[in-house]
């Protein structure tokens, strides 16, 4: 059974419901969003975001959920689906999980049209329910998103990242959208738990983090992954291999890095000389080991919570996190 099997099976039930909720959330009296929404829920991905609202908010109950925990697995997917759809137009991708991307087949205006659709029915799928604690989650969580997009662009011009600034943008890029989902599935079953809550927030916060630094990892292996090798170099992104790599070298093996990222980032050969210098300087095993690090402080968290099944498969997705290989 694949692992992704495996973490859904105590939620089995709920997913298969939540995929018709959620197809409900989104339909409209036009057409062609019809069309474009029905394209969107016949290509979903491996729904992560929601399985983190379910198992969380049923580790934390004891079992049990509620209408408010379907409601925000739905807005949680609604608004994650329209920053995709936003994401796709902003890098002109004209692919999405081997698909073509919206903007591919409708064009951009109708792609930015839809993600804000998308975004407006999440919103006000929370508001009709006067769901405004799960409101406030998710809308801090749009926030973030956007801010840590333009902290990135803002520094990638100068690429002078420091570990820091990395650190708070992956956290607010990536890991506030699962934190955000975690904190969700708690405040869905126990709102006035205000403490527990917030510990799911930080377990989602963590695990989002070393997602992503296994998403940089990604960029400088040769496994059969979502992305190319070197895609990152290519898009002059700054990445925890490469910051920790830049941090320690010579002068002047810096400046021939940061000439070969602004200058040369299309040439094959010296992205893979970049891929080899980075890997010389021990930044895959340093961002290794800060992911084992993030993954290992998520799991602590969990310790006080009785064993359960949700909790197990909690457990197996966050260690899924850092072992998937794509």
């Amino acid at each position: 059974m694949k692992i992704t099997e495996q973490i859904k099976l105590p939620i089995a039930n709920e997913m298969e419901l939540f995929e018709e909720k959620f197809r409900d959330s989104m339909s409209s009296k036009v057409a062609l969003l019809n069309r474009i929404t029905h394209y969107i829920v016949n290509r979903k991905g491996k729904q992560m975001r929601p399985m983190f609202v379910f198992l969380t908010a049923k580790m934390v109950s004891g079992g049990s959920i509620n209408e408010r925990t379907y409601r925000g697995a739905s807005v949680i997917e609604l608004i994650h689906t329209a920053t995709l759809v936003h994401d796709d137009v902003v890098d002109d991708s004209n692919k999405r999980r081997g698909f073509f991307s919206l903007n591919a087949l409708w064009k951009n205006k109708i792609a930015v049209l839809v993600g804000d659709y998308l975004l407006s029915k999440g919103l006000l799928l929370s508001i009709d329910n006067n769901d405004f604690d799960l409101l406030k989650i998710i809308s801090v969580a749009v926030r973030e998103m956007s801010e840590g997009e333009l902290l990135q662009i803002e520094k990638a011009r100068r690429l002078d990242i420091t570990e820091d600034i990395y650190y708070e943008i992956i956290r607010q890029k990536t890991a506030t959208l699962i934190a955000a989902c975690c904190s969700l599935g708690a405040c869905s079953v126990a709102p006035e738990d205000k403490d527990v809550v917030e510990k799911m927030r930080k377990f989602g916060e963590l695990i989002g983090m070393a997602f992503q630094i296994k998403d940089d990892l990604f960029d400088y292996t040769d496994d059969a992954i979502g992305k190319p090798t070197g895609i990152d170099i290519k898009e002059q992104k700054m990445t925890l291999p490469l910051i920790y790599a830049l941090n320690n070298c010579s002068p002047k093996e810096k400046s021939w890095v940061i000439n070969s990222v602004k200058n040369y980032n299309k040439d094959k050969k010296r992205v893979k000389e970049v891929i080899q210098f980075v890997k010389d300087k021990n930044g895959l095993t340093y961002a290794e080991e800060k992911m084992v690090q993030f993954q290992q402080e998520a799991l602590s968290l969990l310790q006080d919570f009785p064993t359960s099944t949700y909790k197990d498969s909690l457990i197996l997705m966050v260690n899924y996190v850092i072992e998937r290989k794509k």
